[in-house]
């Protein structure tokens, strides 16, 4: 099932097993692999004053209704598990305290898009594994290339770049409005771009695999595609 984040994802109940946890209020997403890695929770009712990241390894499949979303974890699980600092990105240290907490495999740990396995799963941590009989000089390699892409991956809010300019090759096109997010995979298939200054009214799906980067510091979306091509996109 397809869902927009900010549209349809932002106000929905997290039900934990047993009870209600709180309510979406964003999601951070992978600007590498394009696929959302956590939900922040707004957890006034179950956990008050925290802000609480919930990744889709515990979501329970066929669980969830129009307005719930239901979880394999307690609210006690959730009241203990690691935060993060507020006012700062979420680091690696965190990712690794909350993997090893709820006992998920590290997503960075494989070339797939969860790691070892296309979906989010539970269970115990992953470590880098080379195949067998490599020597040992390939296995540290193959361990420090894992690492190496983990203090290179990158977790974006939604909420904030939900807003950025969007820029075709030949200049200006809109703004991001959304993304669409598959829930079989979370991962974000395509962004909704609202090109009203330019066609009025019109707002398009374009691809993830169309942007080119993302200056973070511009507040821009750079895309490999021209504005006709954008022009041309199936609308939203």
């Amino acid at each position: 099932m397809l869902l927009e984040a900010k549209g349809e994802l932002f106000g929905k109940h997290l039900v934990a097993t047993d009870g209600r946890i709180g309510t979406v209020r964003d999601v951070y997403f992978d600007d590498q692999r394009w696929v959302v890695r956590y939900l922040e929770v707004d957890a006034g009712t179950g956990v008050p004053g925290r802000k609480v990241l919930i990744s889709p390894a515990s979501i329970r499949r066929n669980g969830s209704g129009h307005k719930d979303i239901a979880v394999t974890l307690t609210r006690e699980q959730v009241r203990n598990c690691p935060g993060p600092d507020e006012h700062q990105p979420v680091s690696r240290q965190f990712e690794e305290a909350h993997a090893n907490y709820y006992g998920y495999p590290f997503y960075w740990d494989g070339p797939y898009l969860w790691g070892t396995t296309q979906h989010p799963i539970t269970g115990a941590p992953s470590v880098t594994t080379p195949p067998q009989g490599a020597p040992p000089r390939e296995r540290t390699q193959d361990l420090k290339e894992a690492e190496q892409q983990a203090r290179e991956s990158h977790l974006r809010s939604s909420d904030e770049v939900i807003g950025y300019r969007v820029v075709a090759t030949d200049g200006p096109i809109g703004h991001v409005e959304d993304f669409v997010v598959d829930e079989t995979n979370w991962g974000i298939d395509r962004m909704i771009v609202d090109t009203r200054n330019w066609l009025p009214g019109k707002h398009v799906l374009v691809p993830v695999d169309a942007v080119d980067s993302v200056d973070w510091l511009t507040r821009e979306m750079r895309l490999k595609v021209t504005r006709d091509e954008v022009e041309d996109a199936p609308r939203a």
